[in-house]
């Protein structure tokens, strides 16, 4: 899979207040982006996946941890269906 680095500058304070180093922080950032991105509708749950660096399956579970509904497209596919 090709990947592309995206560089984006954060304070230190941010990591302190944090308390994480910038490893830590990168990987919750793109977790959280996943997760929003997913919520929105904008990236599939298994891309969303891909963004956050785990299989599908694990981020759907991880959903949970940021009360986002792991299946919020396919209900709104359904709502729609059946409108």
């Amino acid at each position: 899979m090709t990947t592309r680095r995206i560089v984006i500058d954060v304070p230190e304070k941010v990591l302190l207040a944090e308390k994480t180093d910038e490893v830590g922080f990168a990987s919750e950032l793109c977790t959280l982006a996943a997760v929003k991105l997913y919520e929105l509708g904008r990236l599939s749950s298994g891309r969303a996946a891909d963004l956050a660096g785990m299989p599908r399956v694990e981020f759907l579970l991880e959903l949970e941890r940021y009360q986002v509904f792991p299946f919020e497209a396919e209900l709104r596919d359904l709502e729609r269906t059946f409108a």
